[in-house]
C-alpha cells in the first residue's frame, strides 16, 4: 500500500523537476538570443534619433529589428516568448535591464542585488530571492554605470561606491569590486508613486487617529520635530506625511544628500548636496546648503537626515526663528536620539560644556517621533516623546503615546496596541492658542 501511494508522489516530483529543467533551458535560450540581438540593436538603432520617439514607436522599431535577426538566425519562437524577448530588449536599450520588471512591481519596496546572480526583493517587510538575474558581472556594471551617469556621478575602482537616485525618485546605492568581494552590491529603496498622507498611515496601522490629531496640532503649531528610527523603519515616509500639516502659505526649504522627500506644499525649495569631483574639489555638503538656506528667508527648514556636522546649524536654525523645522536621525529610541545629537555636535569639533550643549538641544527640539520596524516587517510609530527642558545636567522628556507589545501570533505577527501614557501634553496651552483644543480624552490610557 505504501509503495503504491509513493509512486504517484515520485512521478509528480519527476514531472515538476522536468518542467523546471525545461523552464531553465528556455530562459537560458532567451538570454543567449537577447545578448546576440542586443548587439545588433546597438549597431542598427540610432539611439539619439529615438530619444524623441514615443515608447510605442521604440517598441515597434525594436520588435522589427529583433524579428529580422530571428529570421536570419532561423530561430522560431512562440508568441509569448517573442513578446517577452521584445520587452527585455526594450528594457536593456531604454531602461535598466533585468531591474525594470522589479521597479514596475508596486508590491516591492526594496531591491537588493548581491552580485549578478542573486537579487533579493522585499515584499510586506519580508525578504525573498527573486528569479531575476544579470547575465554576468559586466552586465551588472553596465546597468550601474547607466544609473549613476544619468545623475552626473561616477563609480569606478578609484571611487567604488555611490549614492544616486532614479528617475522616479527611488534611492540607489552601489558598491563595486574590489570592495564588493562577490560581485557588485546594489540597493534600491523604492518610493510609492502616490504620496502617503497621515490618513493612509492610520489606515495601515502605523498609528491611531488620536496620535494623528496630536501630530497635526504639533506640526501646525510649529514645534521642532525629529523623526527617529532605524534603517528602513519609515522615517522618510513619516516625515513626508507630517509635512502635509504645513500651511501652504509657508516657505519650506529641504536639504538632503539624495533628494527623496516628497513634500505636498506649493512653495518648496529643494537642495541636494554634491560629492567632490575627480580632482577632489567641488563638494557641496549638507552644512553648506543649510548655511545658505538660512539666507533664503525660509519659514521652515527640513533636513532629510542629520548625520554629521550640519547638526550645529540645524540646532541654531531651530533656536533662531525657524520654528517648525524637521529632520530625521538614526536612533533606536528617543533617549538615544538625544545622545546621537550630542555625539554629532562633539564630532563636529565644537568645544562646548556638556550642560550648555544639552541646554541648546533641549531648547531647539520639542518633539521626538520614534518610528520602528518590528520583526514581523510591520512599521509602527512606537513613541511620541516631548522634550520638556532641563533637570540639572539631564534633558527631561515625557512620553505622550507609545506602542505596547502584547505578544506574538503563531505566524510570527506582533500583537500590540497604541496607548496614551496618561501624561497631558506640556504644549496644550500653545495648541489652544493656535486653535487646536485637543480633548483631554486623547491622553487617557486604555486600561
Amino acid at each position: 500500500m505504501a509503495a503504491r501511494a509513493a509512486a504517484p508522489v515520485s512521478q509528480k516530483a519527476a514531472a515538476e523537476a522536468l518542467s523546471a529543467d525545461r523552464e531553465k533551458k528556455r530562459k537560458e535560450r532567451l538570454t543567449e538570443l537577447k545578448v546576440a540581438i542586443h548587439r545588433r540593436l546597438l549597431e542598427d538603432l540610432n539611439l539619439s534619433a529615438l530619444e524623441a520617439a514615443s515608447e510605442q514607436q521604440l517598441k515597434t522599431e525594436i520588435a522589427s529589428v529583433a524579428s529580422e535577426a530571428l529570421d536570419e538566425m532561423s530561430v522560431a519562437l512562440n508568441k509569448d516568448d517573442r513578446l517577452a524577448l521584445n520587452q527585455e530588449l526594450y528594457d536593456e536599450v531604454m531602461g535598466l535591464g533585468p531591474l525594470e520588471p522589479l521597479l514596475k512591481d508596486d508590491t516591492i519596496n526594496d531591491i537588493l542585488v548581491n552580485g549578478p546572480k542573486r537579487i533579493f526583493v522585499e515584499r510586506a517587510g519580508k525578504l525573498e530571492l527573486s528569479d531575476v538575474t544579470f547575465r554576468d558581472e559586466r552586465h551588472l556594471l553596465r546597468i550601474i554605470d547607466k544609473i549613476v551617469s544619468a545623475v552626473g556621478r561616477r563609480v569606478d575602482e578609484s571611487n567604488p561606491y555611490c549614492d544616486a537616485r532614479l528617475g522616479d525618485g527611488s534611492r540607489f546605492n552601489c558598491m563595486i569590486p574590489p570592495i564588493a568581494v562577490d560581485g557588485s552590491l546594489v540597493s534600491i529603496r523604492k518610493f510609492k508613486k502616490d504620496k502617503l498622507r497621515i490618513d493612509d498611515l492610520v489606515r495601515f496601522g502605523a498609528f491611531t487617529d488620536e496620535m494623528a490629531a496630536y501630530l497635526q496640532a504639533a506640526v501646525s503649531c510649529r514645534l521642532n520635530v525629529i523623526v527617529s528610527g532605524g534603517t528602513g523603519s519609515g522615517k522618510t515616509t513619516t516625515l513626508n506625511a507630517l509635512s502635509s500639516f504645513i500651511d501652504n502659505h509657508e516657505r519650506v526649504l529641504t536639504i538632503e544628500d539624495t533628494a527623496e522627500l516628497q513634500l505636498q506644499q506649493i512653495h518648496v525649495g529643494r537642495m541636494e548636496s554634491r560629492p567632490a569631483n575627480v580632482e577632489g574639489k567641488g563638494a557641496v555638503t549638507q552644512r553648506d546648503c543649510l548655511r545658505n538656506a538660512l539666507r533664503m528667508r525660509p519659514d521652515r527648514i527640513i533636513v532629510g537626515e542629520t548625520r554629521g556636522e550640519e547638526v550645529i546649524d540645524m540646532l541654531q536654525a531651530m533656536n533662531t526663528g525657524h520654528d517648525g523645522s524637521m529632520t530625521t536621525i538614526h536612533a533606536n529610541n528617543p533617549r538615544d536620539a538625544i545622545s546621537r545629537l550630542e555625539n554629532m555636535v562633539a564630532l563636529a569639533g565644537i568645544e562646548m560644556p556638556l550642560k550648555a550643549m544639552r541646554s541648546q538641544i533641549a531648547s531647539a527640539v520639542n518633539l521626538i517621533v520614534q518610528a520602528s520596524r518590528l520583526q514581523d516587517g510591520t512599521r509602527r510609530m512606537t513613541s511620541i516623546t516631548e522634550i520638556t527642558g532641563m533637570e540639572g545636567d539631564v534633558i527631561s522628556m515625557q512620553e505622550v503615546f507609545r506602542f505596547e507589545r502584547l505578544g506574538v501570533e503563531p505566524n510570527g505577527r506582533i500583537i500590540g496596541r497604541f496607548n496614551a501614557t496618561g501624561i497631558r501634553s506640556s504644549y496644550s496651552d500653545r495648541f489652544r492658542q493656535w486653535g487646536f483644543d485637543l480633548p483631554a480624552s486623547i491622553y487617557e490610557p486604555i486600561v
